[in-house]
């Protein structure tokens, strides 16, 4: 039987060598570009034609756009209409990720931390640069909110940029953690599956166990399919709100 973590192998599908650099087109890169197709698919179909009575996906559609305009809007507050399309794209790229990853024998790209953290930097590094262009030197105050007493300086300072150059990490990790968790654990109850389908006796009929944990996983994997794309635009409406009104 295959080894649970097999499943993420990253794999080369056409080498290419750029003035030396590694930059081979791979199963992961596949899947983000099916991501992108599928994302831009879906919009276009669900727009391309607005009748009165909206279809099904239509509908789908105009309730994705409604929801991240509303997430946008209540987190990240005044003036953050115009970073919507950012956390829009975002959420459609991990979500379709995250959800082409669900299809037997295709690759699950958020399951990679390279993947997770250049998202998590890009993110980091943008919102970072908002908050320095809109406010300047003042941006620094955000390590030391007003109000606070002088002394409390030494020990608040270090803690907050701690806090703030920890952000990436733990809005990569938390996505990179759940999609691996999820999908190694469906790999082990299947392997049990097989392991007790092909023992006979007992073990045959015990196999229905794993085989319902396999049923209810997949339901669940779905759910925290949907759930770690909400999870990851959420936060990142919420670092664009520090961004743009510092405290």
């Amino acid at each position: 039987m295959n080894s649970p973590v097999e499943q993420f192998t990253i794999k080369t599908l056409y080498d290419i060598n750029l003035m030396g650099i590694d930059v081979s087109f791979t199963n992961a890169s596949l899947f983000m570009f099916l991501s992108i197709f599928c994302s831009i698919g879906f919009l276009y179909f669900g727009a391309r034609k607005q009748s009165l009575v909206p279809n099904r996906i239509q509908c789908l559609v105009e309730m994705s756009y409604e929801f991240v305009a509303n997430m946008v809007k209540e987190n990240a507050g005044k003036g953050s209409q115009a970073y919507f399309p950012f956390v829009f794209t975002l959420f459609m790229f991990i979500l379709f990720g995250n959800l082409l990853g669900m299809i037997p024998y295709s690759y699950t790209f958020t399951s990679q931390i390279a993947v997770t953290f250049t998202l998590a930097a890009i993110i980091f590094v943008g919102v970072t640069l908002i908050a320095l262009f809109k406010h300047g030197f003042k941006f620094f105050t955000y390590f030391f909110p007003s109000g606070v007493p002088i002394a409390l300086a030494p020990l608040l300072i270090p803690i907050e940029i701690i806090s703030y150059f920890i952000r990436p990490i733990s809005l990569s990790v938390r996505l990179f953690a759940s999609m691996l968790a999820g999908h190694t654990m469906m790999k082990v109850f299947a392997g049990l599956i097989i392991m007790m389908g092909s023992a006979g006796g007992l073990l045959k009929i015990g196999a229905v166990l794993p085989l319902l944990a396999v049923i209810g996983l997949t339901g669940l994997e779905f759910l925290v399919a949907a759930l770690q794309a909400y999870v990851f635009s959420i936060l990142t409406c919420m670092y664009l709100h520090d961004a743009i009104h510092l405290h």
